[in-house]
């Protein structure tokens, strides 16, 4: 278990196949970086993990660099192969999540045959971005 001292709080417990980080505190502009620090070095250091759980009751405020934060962690787990769990969401979340149109996408089981279900290199894209 790892604490970090600051604004905001992580608390990062692991067990063999999922990480459970809990966040405690303000995801914003000054704090939104180190949530993103502990994620991408939870999934580097333990390449067999599947589910990567953020614990959000202790969260306070969320700004436009938090979100961004989820959104970032989000594309990246889903890179790895791994499935991002945005636990005991509060209202005020899952407000923001809905006003910017990331709630779903957040939080939405992935369909199936995707990384969940099958290799992680299946669900991967095999070509070049054509969306403008």
């Amino acid at each position: 278990m790892t604490t970090h001292p600051d604004h905001l709080q992580l608390t990062t417990v692991d067990a063999q196949d999922r990480v459970r980080i809990e966040l405690h505190g303000d995801l914003d502009y000054d704090n939104a970086d180190l949530l993103v620090q502990e994620a991408l070095a939870q999934l580097t250091a333990r390449p067999t993990v599947t589910d990567l759980h953020l614990g959000c009751a202790g969260l306070r405020a969320v700004d436009s660099t938090g979100l961004r934060a989820l959104l970032m962690i989000s594309r990246r787990t889903t890179e790895a192969g791994v499935r991002m769990h945005l636990d005991a969401r509060p209202a005020r979340l899952d407000r923001l999540l809905a006003l910017t149109g990331t709630l779903d996408h957040l939080t939405a089981p992935p369909p199936t045959g995707s990384v969940a279900e099958g290799s992680p290199m299946e669900a991967r894209p095999t070509g070049p971005d054509n969306t403008t």
